[in-house]
Formats: structure tokens, C-alpha cells, sequence
């Protein structure tokens, strides 16, 4: 499962075995996919999943990047 950085518009494109997932802009969105792909994990525990690669940023991070 791969969670990819934040769009430029928001959201963050999720794949499971190279299948795009949808986009999502929340934990209850990826919690959603995950459901649907027969994966049933308390929202929760998400952040700590090994078998989730977080891509670019912490999976708090769900909006577009901004410079600081």
C-alpha cells in the first residue's frame, strides 16, 4: 500500500499492488479504500502500519504544500 505526497490541489493518490485506489484527503477516505480493497484496520492505527509506505511527508499531512 503506497500513500503518495499531497497533490497540488490536495488529496494524496493511494495504490495497492500498483491499483490506484483513489484519492484521498483524510484518514476516514484511506480508511474508506482500505475497506473496500477487504481491509478492515481501526483509523487509529493507520499512521503506525507497517505495510503503509507514506510517501513524502507524515501521514497527518493531507492539503497541498506551502512554502513557510
Amino acid at each position: 500500500m503506497t500513500v503518495h505526497p499531497p497533490s497540488p490541489a490536495g488529496g494524496r493518490r493511494v495504490r495497492a499492488d500498483g491499483e490506484l485506489l483513489g484519492l484521498a484527503h483524510n484518514i476516514t477516505d484511506l480508511t474508506e479504500f482500505l475497506r473496500r480493497a477487504g481491509l478492515e484496520i481501526d483509523p487509529a492505527e493507520i499512521a503506525g502500519a507497517p505495510w503503509i509506505d507514506w510517501r513524502g511527508v507524515a501521514p497527518d499531512r493531507w492539503g497541498p504544500e506551502t512554502a513557510d
